[in-house]
């Protein structure tokens, strides 16, 4: 007698999301392929990251990565993980090779100033005029209820990490050093991390560091205070920051 074998609805429903999710992250990468300055980015940068991604038991195609930037040290560092683990290991450090505007928040459009606070990756442009370029999440929702009185577009926007080594207000680490960025981050994307934090602080808060700059800032002193809370979980922990955001434009964190 011929046997016939079912799937359980089940599990049939599982292996189809999870192949469509699949697909859907396959395909994010060959979209972006398409263009000429993500192959080239992968051309010269794919064999660098997977040997140095293999001294820490990783590979293009587990991580997941976390950013943070530091003004005024002009440093920036990409942090990584397998998708599995809870916590980031430190991977590789750039310069930070243009500032503009002053330590602190940005609070509007044409003030120059670079965030400050905790956001993520909103957008990849493969045909940015800055070779390639990466959106930043601002004005999030601590930035809107800082500043009530301004509609968002008087917010200002359009804050990338880029190439190039100009700014007004953005982050730029050269050409040579986005390709890096850029595939790594397309990497973390294809394999389902859908939103990359970036961490970008006014500078490390170390003691001294704060005994000098929060005497020049006094009027900074309780939003630095603020975003210090993050920075000493990240420092302690090296996890993925969790947190609310209260109706002062606080930073509430779990």
């Amino acid at each position: 007698m011929k046997k016939y074998y079912f799937i359980p609805s089940i599990l049939l429903v599982v292996f189809c999301v999870s192949f469509v999710t699949y697909k859907k992250y396959q395909d994010f990468v060959s979209e972006q392929k398409k263009y000429k300055k993500v192959r080239t980015a992968y051309s010269e940068k794919e064999s660098y990251l997977t040997k140095k991604l293999k001294e820490k038991n990783l590979s293009l195609q587990n991580i997941n990565i976390l950013m943070v930037a530091y003004k005024n040290e002009g440093e920036f560092e990409v942090y990584v993980k397998s998708k599995t683990d809870k916590a980031y290991q430190k991977f590789l450090t750039y310069d930070i090779c243009r500032s503009s505007g002053d330590l602190g928040s940005k609070n509007k459009e044409g003030d120059y100033q670079v965030p400050e606070g905790f956001y993520y990756i909103n957008h990849f442009n493969p045909m940015s005029s800055y070779f390639l370029s990466l959106g930043i999440s601002y004005p999030n929702q601590a930035d809107k209820k800082r500043n009530p009185t301004r509609a968002t577009k008087d917010l200002g926007g359009a804050i990338y990490l880029h190439g190039s080594c100009v700014t007004i207000g953005c982050i730029p680490i050269t050409d040579e050093y986005i390709k890096e960025v850029y595939v790594l981050a397309v990497q973390a994307r294809t394999n389902g991390q859908t939103k990359i934090p970036i961490y970008v602080f006014p500078f490390r808060f170390t003691k001294e560091n704060k005994d000098y700059f929060y005497p020049k800032n006094k009027n900074l002193v309780g939003f630095w205070d603020n975003i210090k809370t993050g920075y000493e979980k990240f420092e302690k922990n090296k996890q993925l920051l969790s947190f609310q955001i209260n109706a002062k434009g606080n930073y509430i964190f779990d």
